[in-house]
This record gives structure tokens, C-alpha cells and sequence, in this order.
């Protein structure tokens, strides 16, 4: 039988990456074969790197997944792109972007995971495992969940699942041939809790790492997947709603989850701050250390002014759309989300030691920047200071990077409230959200609208939430108030500023429409829910792989 997945056993020896978190640190112990690895500790260790280092590269959320903004209206591509279908809702599931995305969950992800569960199951039915080996098989399961959760909610429907089998289900050992799509992407969604709980139960707490090996996944952060799951597949079910709550209830009174103190903490390059009450899991991107770009994240970089004012090569790829600065704007002029959001025209920001105010003159015309992550350029030498990584090819800064964090457990534990009926506790959420952003109260009990906003503008431009997905999901709602909201996003184009004079920020603009793909006009479909899965890979399946009905 053909196979469209291949086994990632054979390339796992080279883990070509340059590890700058402590914990990615690793020593080669040869080229792995299921009969020679998971000798000691250090195999173990060198294995589990591979399945983090890879979430992060460029091909996954250094970059390519968030190309697939561009279909809701938050951001507007700064320099034009080959695969513009992302914007348009026309796309074939084989843009670059989407090929590479989906062939890293797959060979770098969930193959890997399988391997390395089935692996130290199989020895732990021989020996006991080692406390390093026990906490990578918790790390396998939890990394598996993950990879699995980003296949199913971006290809699987109510009508047909995922491709997923754990290797270690399969009588006689998995002969590595194509795993049976699920029937449904709920089924998907079954496997993915069993193996986050089961990852909760073996991995340590957060607490029990030492300073070198912070990062890795612990209970808290299956626990906060594990709510996002059940949030997602709400989508489908609604009854699941009631299973947010308790995992976002136990984040805070199990695993003491709280928000940090500032919406600034979250995203500064200080250390002291890297691991406030409100991580759950992100990937602590140290990147000014020496060889350190490639476990670093690079996406600051990418959405940085494009050659950063000829003091860094930043590519100037992603820039706020005036429709999330006229959202952000609601909460008044000055706000401190808005603020540390979106660098506007005029606005002053650090950078290199000095006082800038904020223009550009590169590329697609946006009128703004997205200033979320630009702490770590502040110092006069931040290279220096180890904030930033000194190959800007790689421009990767020193940040937390949040891949799952409490604010959003608790918008979606607000969104639960208000799906079940509470509208008075999702207010108590919502309003925690909005006291931590020095904003008053919600003038009455929440609605959709305002659990619309808080999400959009608490979340902006962070892959802690696929902004776009919201707006499928809840385009796909019954609720009819946020639905037409989304439907709003999913159907128009991004606004943008058009200045005078690029060149001054005190000129004159217009509001317009956004430059590119301005044709053909989005019109969203539900079929649009997903992406149907690269033709290559069908083709490599001899049609064992199908697309959902809604794209054949």
C-alpha cells in the first residue's frame, strides 16, 4: 500500500536546529532505528527536542500558519504573496504555505510523537522507566495532542475526520501504512483529550522544573489544550461547552492560572517576566543568544518594518488592518492594548536607543505596524543585550512567545458561560479581562458582541488565537449575534490607511480599501471551515486520503 505519511524514524538522528532554549539543548546519539534508541536518558531527551523545535520553524508558526489571517480582516499582508488565495477564501490546499504546514504536522509531528510513545511503552513493558523517560512519554502524548489538535480543527468536519491512528493501538505493531481518516473530526477530538489527560497525569507541574528546563510541557498546559479542544469541538456539539469550564476553573484553583499583572508582561524580553500566573504553554524564544535562531521564533521579525529602518533586516510581511484599529479604538484613544498593539503614524516607540515616531515608506501601504512584540528592540543595543538574535536573517527576538495562554482560557471560558446560559459569569470573566487592560466594566451583563471584542482585541496578532478560525467557528454559530459578525469579517476585504505622504507622519490619510486581492470579492462558503488537504497528498494515497464532501 502506498504512503502519504512517511515514518520520520530514519531523519530523527539529525535534529538540524540550533537550540537556544535550555531545554532544547541536546547531544547526538547516532541516527535512531527502533531498535537501537531509547537506550538512556539523553535519547529520550534528544527525541522530545525534535517534536517541540519543530512547532516553531519557519514552515509552522515562524511564519507559514499565519499567512491564513489574511481571510478575516485583522491584518493585511505588507509585501505582496504568491498564494493570495488565503485572503480570498479561493484557495486549493496547495499553496506553499499550506503544503509545507501540513507536511510538518504529519512527518515532524504526529509521526514523531507516535514513535516516541510506542517506543517507551514498549520498554516501559520491560523495565521502569527512568524519571526522564516517564516525563518524555507525558511530553510525547502532550505533543501529540497538539499536532493532532492543529490537523483536526483546520481539515476535519462533522462529516469526516482526520487521518490519526496511535501506533501503539495497533495489534502487532503500526506497519507505518496510510491511518484511517476518522469518521468524524469529533472521533478526532476524543483521541486528542485521551491523550492530553493522559499527558496531565504524567507530566510534572510546572513548578517541579528547574530554571533549565521551563518550556517543556506540564500539567497545566495539557489542561489548557485540553480546554481549547473542547472549545473547538463545540463547533460541532455544543454540549462540549460545558467541558470548557471545569478545565478552565481547575487552571486557576489546581495549577493557580491567574492573568498577569500587565497586558505589557506578556510580551517583554525581561526574564523576571517570562513566566508570570497567566503562562500555560509558549515557547520561551530566547533569541540574542549565540547559534540562536533556529529554536526561536522568528515571527517578530516577520512583521517588523521591512529592512527595519537600516537597523535590522525585518520583512515587513504582516501589518495591522484599520478594521482591528477602528475595533481596538472602541475602548478610547490611548488604550493600552491599542497602544502595545499597533504602532499608527506619529505614535513614539523605542528602537535602538532612540525615540522614533512611527512612519513607513515600504511596500504595501498600511498606515500601521504591529507593535506587540517590539520590546525586545528597544535598548540601544539590543543585539548586544542578547534581546535580539545577531543574524537577521533569522530575525528572531527574545519573547515568551504564547502558544496557549490563561487570557484566552478565560475569553473562552466566558464564551462557554454565555454558550450555557450565564451571561452573568461570562460579564465576571470578561470584566477581569478588561480591569487587567485599565478598562471600565461592560455597562451591562455580556453579550456576543462583547465577548466578540474582548476576544479580538485581548488577542490580537497572536497565534494563542486563530483569529481567523473564530470567525469560521462562529460563522458556523447558531448564535446569530456573533455569527453575523463573523460573517461581516469573512465576506469583506481589510480597510487600510493611505497617507499623502508616506514619508510624513503628520500627513493626511484616507481610509480604502486595501490594495491587493481586491478581486475576486471573499463569499464565504461553510465548506471554507477547513482547508482541503494538498493534491500531492491525495494523489500519494491512491485515494485513500478524501477531502470533506463539501470540497470534492
Amino acid at each position: 500500500m502506498k504512503k502519504y505519511i512517511a515514518i520520520a524514524v530514519a531523519a530523527l538522528g539529525v535534529l538540524n536546529f540550533s537550540a537556544c532554549n535550555k531545554f532544547l539543548d541536546y547531544s547526538s546519539q547516532g541516527s535512531p532505528t527502533q531498535d537501537n534508541y531509547f537506550q538512556n536518558d539523553q535519547q529520550a531527551i534528544d527525541a522530545v527536542a525534535s517534536i517541540y523545535a519543530r512547532l516553531i520553524q519557519e514552515n509552522c508558526m515562524g511564519r507559514e500558519m499565519y499567512w491564513e489571517q489574511a481571510c478575516a480582516n485583522d491584518i493585511v499582508w505588507g509585501r505582496t504573496r504568491s498564494y493570495p488565495t488565503l485572503a480570498t477564501l479561493n484557495y486549493t490546499g496547495d499553496e506553499g504555505c499550506l503544503r509545507d504546514v501540513f507536511s510538518g504536522i504529519y512527518t515532524q509531528g504526529i509521526n514523531r510523537c507516535n514513535w516516541i510513545v510506542q517506543s517507551l511503552l514498549d520498554k516501559q513493558a520491560n523495565t521502569e522507566l527512568t524519571p526522564v523517560e516517564k516525563r518524555s512519554l507525558g511530553e510525547a502524548y502532550f505533543m501529540r495532542g497538539y499536532w493532532h489538535f492543529l490537523a483536526a480543527y483546520r481539515y476535519g468536519t462533522k462529516d469526516l475526520g482526520v487521518p490519526f491512528v496511535a501506533y501503539e493501538t495497533v495489534e502487532g505493531g503500526y506497519n507505518n501504512e496510510i491511518p484511517e481518516q476518522q469518521a468524524t473530526v469529533m472521533d478526532n477530538y476524543k483521541l486528542i483529550i485521551a491523550d492530553l489527560q493522559k499527558a496531565e497525569e504524567i507530566l510534572p507541574a510546572f513548578e517541579e522544573y528547574d530554571a533549565a528546563d521551563r518550556g517543556r510541557a506540564h500539567k497545566a498546559a495539557a489542561v489548557a489544550v485540553m480546554a481549547k479542544v473542547y472549545a473547538y469541538w463545540a463547533t460541532w456539539d455544543k454540549s462540549q461547552w460545558a467541558n470548557v469550564i471545569p478545565c478552565v476553573n481547575k487552571l486557576e484553583t489546581t495549577y493557580g492560572r491567574d492573568l498577569a499583572p500587565e497586558f505589557t508582561d506578556l510580551f517583554a524580553p525581561d526574564f523576571d517576566k517570562f513566566w508570570t500566573k497567566e503562562y500555560c504553554w509558549g515557547w520561551p524564544s530566547n533569541g540574542g543568544q549565540a547559534g540562536g535562531g533556529g529554536g526561536s521564533m522568528e515571527l517578530p521579525g516577520v512583521m517588523l518594518e521591512n529592512k527595519g529602518w537600516g537597523k535590522f533586516n525585518g520583512w515587513g510581511q504582516f501589518k495591522p488592518s484599520y478594521d482591528i484599529y477602528e475595533e481596538m479604538l472602541k475602548d478610547g484613544a490611548g488604550n493600552i492594548r491599542l497602544v502595545s498593539s499597533i504602532l499608527e503614524y506619529g505614535q513614539e516607540f523605542q528602537y535602538f536607543g532612540e525615540t522614533r515616531k512611527f512612519w513607513s515608506t515600504s511596500d504595501v501601504e498600511a498606515g500601521f505596524m504591529i507593535n506587540k512584540y517590539m520590546q525586545a528592540f528597544a535598548p540601544e543595543d539590543p543585539i548586544g543585550a542578547g534581546w535580539v538574535y545577531d543574524n537577521a536573517d533569522w530575525p528572531c527576538t527574545r519573547i515568551n512567545w504564547p502558544i496557549v495562554r490563561f487570557g484566552d482560557c478565560l475569553l473562552l471560558r466566558a464564551e462557554a458561560y454565555l454558550a450555557t446560559g450565564d451571561a452573568g459569569k461570562a460579564t465576571i470573566d470578561l470584566n477581569r479581562i478588561r480591569a487587567r487592560a485599565h478598562l471600565g466594566a461592560l455597562p451591562g451583563v455580556a453579550t456576543w458582541t462583547d465577548l466578540y471584542h474582548e476576544r479580538r482585541c485581548e488577542l490580537a496578532f497572536e497565534l494563542s488565537s486563530d483569529h481567523a478560525y473564530d470567525c469560521k467557528r462562529w460563522a458556523y454559530s447558531g448564535e446569530a449575534e456573533i455569527k453575523a459578525l463573523a460573517l461581516a469579517e469573512l465576506n469583506s476585504h481589510p480597510r487600510a490607511r493611505h497617507y499623502e505622504d508616506r514619508s510624513d507622519p503628520n500627513s493626511a490619510f484616507t481610509v480604502g480599501p486595501y490594495e491587493d486581492y481586491q478581486t475576486p470579492a471573499k463569499v464565504w462558503n461553510e465548506k471554507f471551515m477547513t482547508f482541503p488537504y494538498p493534491s500531492q497528498q491525495i494523489s500519494k494515497s491512491a485515494g485513500k486520503l478524501q477531502n470533506p464532501p463539501s470540497w470534492r
